[in-house]
């Protein structure tokens, strides 16, 4: 933006956000803490896991150490005891990001779930098509007919026939979403993934993702896993059920959980559910890849380029007409 540009364009740059995305294990954090540093700004995180409290070892949620000292937003939001949409995410993400712009910061948001970053990114054409009582329940009930495990592979194949782009970044078992899926195709012909094409931005952002080669991403991601069960994941997932968290619950359903309470109950050994809960974590690392792929405006920059200071610096300048 040129010295002399009006008001009215200078109060368009600074309604910009910065974006720090990608796969899990991807430095995603220390990426955003360091430029955070440099622009004296505050983190969003973007994370369908760490907003809810008492989930600690098995989400990696940073640390204070880690954040130095930076502030973050929405994490340990919400119970472990309820359901927290992108409906609540994006009403209590909002408001914090027009706070920072009047303070004349540029909010970070940073994160691996990809439909909390397109909440607050996009007015979604999607979001207008109302929820159909009578379709819906028409795939719960292919759910109660076959069981949750085979329910979800039926829905999750039927939703490859008429969308392959959205079933390609949905896991099987996100029901919910798979079935939401189903539901704008069966309303309006259309599929979602396409749909999502006619999105409107709702500010000016620019992206950056840390990209891992896929060797060093999986070790890291192995690594990680490892060291969950050494500062006592077991115990978590125990004390959370101990506390009247139901196996069903929605924070029980992110990997580490989910994996630890079905190996239990089938008698599987704590070795054989770490390398489920390594081998699911991959592979959800693959979905989230291919998501931000088709992000606009987005950087891919190597891991060695965020522990550069002079990097950073020619981020920070790169960063300037979001300001």
């Amino acid at each position: 933006m040129s010295a002399g540009g009006d008001k009215n364009e200078a109060k368009t740059a600074r309604n910009g956000v910065i974006v720090i995305c990608g796969p899990t294990a991807s430095s995603k954090t220390k990426f955003a803490v360091s430029l955070a540093e440099k622009l004296h700004t505050e983190v969003i995180s973007a994370d369908c896991m760490l907003v809810y409290r008492d989930l600690n070892i098995g989400t990696a949620k940073p640390t204070k150490e880690e954040m130095r000292g930076v502030k973050h937003y929405l994490i340990d939001v919400a119970s472990p005891h309820e359901k927290f949409s992108v409906g609540d995410y994006r009403a209590l993400a909002l408001p914090i990001i027009d706070r920072l712009q009047k303070e004349g910061k540029t909010p970070i948001i940073c994160g691996g779930t990809g439909f909390y970053i397109d909440s607050l990114l996009y007015n979604s054409a999607f979001g207008s098509v109302g929820a159909n009582e009578e379709i819906r329940e028409k795939y719960e009930a292919v759910l109660k007919e076959y069981g949750k495990e085979e329910g979800a592979k039926r829905l999750h194949a039927r939703l490859y026939e008429v969308d392959p782009e959205s079933a390609a970044i949905l896991h099987e078992n996100d029901t919910k979403r798979v079935i939401r899926a189903l539901e704008i195709f069966e309303q309006t012909g259309k599929k979602k993934s396409e749909q999502a094409d006619t999105k409107t931005s709702r500010c000016l952002f620019k992206a950056f993702c840390v990209d891992y080669p896929r060797d060093r991403l999986y070790e890291r991601i192995n690594a990680r896993v490892d060291k969950m069960f050494e500062d006592g994941l077991e115990n978590e997932v125990h004390a959370l059920l101990k506390d009247g968290v139901r196996k069903d619950s929605q924070c029980m359903q992110g990997i580490g959980y989910k994996e630890f309470v079905e190996g239990e109950e089938a008698g599987e050994s704590a070795e054989e559910i770490k390398e489920k809960i390594k081998q699911h974590t991959r592979n959800y690392a693959k979905r989230q890849i291919t998501y931000f792929r088709r992000m606009p405006n987005l950087t891919k920059i190597a891991p060695e380029q965020i522990e550069n200071d002079e990097n950073l610096d020619f981020m920070a300048e790169y960063l300037t007409d979001l300001m």
